[in-house]
Formats: C-alpha cells, structure tokens, sequence
C-alpha cells in the first residue's frame, strides 16, 4: 500500500516541476536552463557520496553504495535516455502551454502500460484497469482540447517533440524497473549517480551553445531554475521508492505519477492565463477519478 502514496506524492512534487520548467523555459534559452538545474541536483547529492565513501552518512535513506564499472555504465545509460527525453520535451514546453504540453506528456504510462504487459508480464485488477482506462482517456481528450488553441498535433512540430520526449521517458520508466526491481539498487544510489551523470551528459550541449556552435536563444537567469533539480529530486525519490516494492507495479505507478498534470493545469490557469479551460475541465477531472480509482484499488 505504500508505494501507491509514494507514487501520489511523486505526482505532486512532479507537477510543481513542470510548473518551474515552464516559468525558467518560458521565452529563453533551453540548454543553460537545463544544465543549471541538473548541476543544482547534482550539487544537492554531491555531499551525500563523500560521506558515503566515508562512512559517515547520518542517515540509510541518504547512502549511497558503492558500485562497479558495470553499475556506473547503467546508470550512465540512465542519464543519457533522460538527457534525450529532458532537451525534447524542454523545447517543446517553451513554445506549448503547459496544460497540453502536460497533457501530451501524460499520455506516457499508455506506452509504458504496453510495454509492462509484454515485458514483466504484469496484470492490474479490475479496478486498477479502470483506472489506468479511465486516466489515459482523459490524458488523450486533454491533448485533443489543444485543437481549440489552433494547434493541430500533426502540422506542430512542438507536438512531435513532446511525443518524443514521452517516448524516451517511457523507455526510462521501463529501465527504472529493471534498475530498482531486478538488479535492486537503492533509490538513493540511482538518484546520486544518475543527477551527477547528468551534468556529464549535458556538459557538450552546453559547451556547445556557450561557443555559438549554432544559432542559439538569449539566456535570462530566473530563480525558477535551480528549484526545477530540487523538486525533481523529491518527485523522483519518492518514485523510486515505490518501484523498490516488490508489489510495486510500474504500469500503476507511471499512471498515478502523471497525476501531476492537475498542478500544471490548475499553474496554467492561474499563473501563465492560458486559455480554454471550460474544454481543459472535465479532461482534468476524469485524471483525478482515474487516479481516486487506482488507489482505492489497493
């Protein structure tokens, strides 16, 4: 029963999130904003791999192992698939609304959900299933709602970004199971190496822009930014743990994790004034009753 709270509590911090990438990406430079925020959530758990190479960490939760080449290129390729997912999507988000740029996001767990069947050969009840339906449903009518924007998904080619960064995501998600499930590394482990792997990733790209290897954007400093690691960090933690659950079943988690749509579309609302909402509504209301369903399923 934990790991559904955890995966609820993932979706709150991953929608404040979004809510950050949106106001740091909005009308700036995507490469240093992206590399700023993963070099603030690699300075956060820089001090947590001394002390464990010391032995000295105050705390379980904060340890993290020690572990082998093989385990370093893992986590390496964790990075990597992310870096991908984050550069598509983060250009995306700063010419979409984040209402639909969310929305097209969360269609993630229905790839993830087919990928799980084929794979882990996983099997949700009844009312999880009507859940998981009930969420993606409402995830697709959501994206389709952006057509009252004058966005037409096939001719957007921000659309087509989006759509790939959730793909990359899905891949992701998948290797975290493999990561947290079957190898069993610590959460703490793979969040360290994976936000320090990050910066190395992204290192070239941003060397890139800093020499004008191509034409490049304005870059505005904005307070958003470092926060954007910092709440990633707690949303991916809390995730991680609850794919530690043996009972833990990825297709569920994706899906409730994606529930951080309700934070963006309400930041949409309130903050950025984007527009639509009497159609955005019932989209965003069917999420909660999709999420409602799957944790009372447990």
């Amino acid at each position: 029963m934990t790991w559904v709270y955890e995966a609820v509590a993932s979706a709150l911090f991953l929608g404040v999130y979004d809510v950050f990438k949106k106001h740091s990406v909005n009308g700036n430079a995507v490469i240093p904003t992206l590399f700023i925020s993963v070099c603030a959530g690699a300075l956060l758990w820089l001090p947590w791999v001394i002390l464990s190479a010391w032995g000295e960490v105050p705390h379980v939760m904060l340890e993290v192992d020690a572990l082998g080449w093989a385990d370093h290129l893992r986590l390496l390729l964790k990075s990597t698939i992310v870096s991908v997912s984050w550069v598509l999507a983060y250009f995306a988000l700063k010419h979409l609304p984040v209402s639909l740029a969310g929305g097209i996001r969360a269609t993630g767990p229905l790839w993830t959900l087919l990928a799980a069947l084929v794979i882990f050969a996983e099997r949700p009840n009844g009312m999880q299933w009507a859940g998981i339906v009930v969420t993606l449903g409402s995830f697709v009518a959501l994206s389709f709602a952006g057509r009252l924007e004058g966005l037409v998904f096939h001719r957007n080619k921000w659309v087509f970004l989006m759509i790939g960064g959730t793909l990359a995501g899905t891949v992701s998600g998948l290797y975290d199971k493999y990561l947290m499930g079957t190898i069993g590394y610590r959460a703490s482990t793979v969040q360290a190496w994976f936000s320090i792997y990050l910066v190395v990733v992204m290192l070239p790209m941003m060397i890139g822009w800093w020499r004008r290897w191509w034409p490049r954007g304005e870059f505005h400093w904005r307070w958003t930014m470092p926060l954007i690691g910092a709440t990633l960090l707690v949303a991916d933690y809390l995730y991680f743990e609850a794919l530690r659950d043996q009972d833990a079943m990825i297709s569920v988690v994706s899906c409730l994790r994606r529930g951080g749509v309700l934070v963006s579309f309400a930041a949409g609302y309130l903050l950025f004034r984007e527009r639509n909402y009497r159609a955005k509504t019932p989209c965003v209301l069917g999420i909660l009753a999709g999420v409602v369903l799957i944790v009372l399923a447990r």
